[in-house]
């Protein structure tokens, strides 16, 4: 058989990752096993300690990771968002759905200015989620906004899944956050529309705010441009300086996270066990990051030595004469989508992103030149990734909501919940395949690409 140990290699892959082990040992492991197994040379290996020390720990750009991971958690503590929930929601309450809304609209701000998935859920659960409740809003949308805002933070820069994405297909990581802007904000907007729609027709499943929650108009919009000043002029400081070339995404997030820092020191919520605390997750985050990385670069070195990338350009017929480059996109788009029930963006990104960028890169997608369809359809597998934190059974969104949630919120209403948002995500990720320019428009005509 051809194929045999390739093949072999993805379905032990498949049973270790189900064992419960760490992912990255998992990676390793296996890449030193298949070495023996399949009598590569041992020497062979050392192409990918090489790459580790190359690419990974002597990476400039890859310190951009802890830096964005520093200032996301930074945020959280300096309390903006609380700030900016109750400005808004002061300012929409007397709205059908004025709290949703709200909620939606924090939740793209907060993505632009922290991109830390767990602390936005978890923050807007805490705060939001029992005023929407005692609201009498139905539990499933109050939990399903709440999550699928909250992970709009994986996809609108700046966001450490892109600054690895870049990393990962040798992107410019300015690109790429140009290029994840409008697709990012139109997601958002799906979100509102869909409110909106729900607010019209179906206003009895978010009522408007007591009238004791509710602030007078003109205070509501003096709190609300005063508490957005602080986190819009960060967001223009780290996103602008990079989109504009003026500095490196490790240097604009150096700027952001002493930008955050200063926030939250001025606010008067940070204390010295806050910042330890934030030190130590801001580590364990990217100390998983990296050693998922070290894993996946083992286990595809040995994975091409035999032969597993052509496996898989066969099994995606991309030799054949003739063959449709939008059915390979969708092939591999379905495939993401499954994996990212199972598995986390930082596994799947390193593990399939180096094997099937090269496949895309290769086919006609009418006209469009070979950076313009790696950057596209990085992009594309940016929004795709996004609908992971949502899936189940190991949507990590999930279960950041039902550990703040009250017992009487079963798993079974947030799951129900989130599934009309997985399909706005689905509906925005084939309108990005739909029309490339969603992706390609905002680099091309900043950065001249």
């Amino acid at each position: 058989m051809e194929y045999f140990w390739p093949l072999l290699m993805c379905v032990a892959l498949l049973l270790g990752i189900f064992t419960g082990y760490p992912v990255a040992i998992v990676l390793a492991g296996i890449g030193v096993i298949f070495t023996f197994a399949a009598d590569v040379p041992i020497l062979f290996l050392s192409t990918g300690v090489s790459r580790t020390f190359s690419g990974i720990l002597s990476n400039w750009l890859l310190i951009a990771v802890p830096l964005f991971v520093f200032m996301g958690l930074m945020l959280e503590k300096s309390g903006i968002a609380e700030r900016l929930l109750r400005s808004l929601a002061g300012l929409l309450g007397p709205l059908p759905g004025g709290y949703a809304f709200a909620v939606a609209i924090i939740g793209i701000v907060m993505a632009a200015s922290t991109g830390i998935i767990g602390a936005s859920v978890v923050l807007m659960g805490v705060l939001a989620l029992p005023v929407m409740l005692e609201s009498r809003y139905d539990p499933k949308l109050a939990t399903g906004i709440i999550a699928s805002t909250g992970t709009l933070g994986i996809l609108i820069p700046p966001s450490i899944m892109l600054v690895v994405l870049g990393d990962t297909m040798r992107i410019s990581v300015g690109d790429l956050f140009a290029g994840a802007m409008i697709p990012g904000l139109m997601l958002g907007g799906l979100y509102i529309v869909y409110l909106v729609f729900l607010a019209i027709f179906k206003p009895e499943t978010m009522p408007p705010l007591p009238a004791r929650d509710r602030l007078p108009f003109a205070q509501a919009v003096a709190r609300l441009a005063r508490d957005l000043l602080a986190p819009m002029i960060l967001i223009l400081v780290v996103l602008g300086s990079i989109i504009a070339g003026i500095a490196t995404p490790t240097e604009a997030a150096a700027l952001g996270a002493l930008g955050a820092f200063l926030l939250a020191v001025l606010s008067r919520q940070l204390s010295w066990k806050q910042f330890l605390a934030v030190l130590n997750e801001t580590t364990r985050t990217t100390a998983m990051i990296m050693f998922v990385m070290i894993g996946a670069t083992i286990f595809s070195v040995i994975f091409r030595k035999l032969g597993g990338d052509t496996m898989i350009a066969d099994a995606l017929g991309v030799d054949e004469a003739g063959t449709n480059p939008y059915w390979v996109m969708f092939i591999i788009m379905a495939f993401v989508f499954v994996l990212g029930m199972f598995l986390d963006w930082v596994e799947i990104t390193f593990i399939v992103m180096p094997i099937i960028a090269p496949i895309m890169a290769g086919l006609d997608f009418g006209g469009l030149g070979k950076e313009q369809i790696l950057l596209w359809f990085a992009i594309l597998f940016a929004v795709n990734l996004q609908t992971s934190f949502l899936t189940p059974p190991f949507g990590y969104a999930l279960f950041y909501i039902r550990g703040v949630a009250p017992a009487e919120i079963g798993t079974k209403i947030i799951y129900k919940g989130i599934i009309p948002f997985v399909i706005i995500q689905l509906i925005a990720l084939l309108l990005c395949i739909m029309f490339p320019q969603l992706a390609l428009w905002l680099p091309e005509t900043l950065l001249g690409k």
